[in-house]
């Protein structure tokens, strides 16, 4: 689930989820709980977290959102993931990934301090946002302001993922800036690596 929703013309991603909270909200939920899975990239991120689907369960749609980056334009760069969660499929724990984001309305914003810390606690924080001496809350690698960090959220099963960065952006080692300046990878790059993940973890 990915793309610029209805021109973003609302806010990002708000009519989709209006439109699939009417007429698909409760399918999907039957479809993640017979074991299936969701993932939302950016746009589909947003429509996610504006349908009530993540971080789901008893954080609702009046306690977490998504606006527009503090920067107040748009954010074109690379940035690197910490992987905060054991629970997602499509992810391994204490990995870090790097992608890049394309967004105006990126930043994940809480309803305040506790609803941080019992996303964070509960494992609903998939990925956050990370400097190279690990630090969430310093733009450039934090490109949009999010609280805490966040990048992306996954629900209580992890099945139901979504992220404001692209991994269907890094399919090959070339796609990375620095890719002639990288030493040889010796796996497949980290945005493939998402996909890859589900494959084998629906395929059991």
């Amino acid at each position: 689930m990915r793309g610029f929703s209805y021109g973003d013309d609302i806010a990002a991603g708000a009519i989709l989820a209006r439109r699939l909270q009417d007429d698909l909200a409760d399918a999907l939920r039957v479809f993640v709980e017979h074991g299936g899975g969701i993932l939302g990239i950016c746009n589909g991120f947003q429509v996610l977290v504006k349908m009530g689907l993540l971080p789901g369960g008893e954080f609702g749609r009046d306690r977490i959102t998504v606006t527009f980056n503090d920067s107040a334009r748009f954010e074109a760069r690379w940035v690197r993931l910490e992987v905060c969660t054991a629970c997602c499929p499509y992810l391994q724990e204490g990995s870090f990934l790097e992608m890049p984001v394309e967004h105006a309305e990126g930043k994940i914003v809480t309803a305040d301090d506790t609803v941080t810390r019992r996303l964070l606690q509960a494992g609903r924080v998939a990925v956050r946002y990370v400097d190279a001496d690990g630090r969430y809350d310093v733009y450039p690698a934090n490109p949009n302001g999010s609280t805490a960090g966040i990048a992306g959220l996954c629900d209580a099963t992890g099945r139901i993922f979504g992220l404001m960065p692209h991994p269907d952006r890094h399919f090959d080692h070339t796609q990375h800036p620095h890719w002639t300046r990288r030493n040889t990878p010796t796996g497949p790059p980290d945005g493939l690596t998402v996909f890859e993940n589900a494959v084998r973890f629906w395929a059991k």
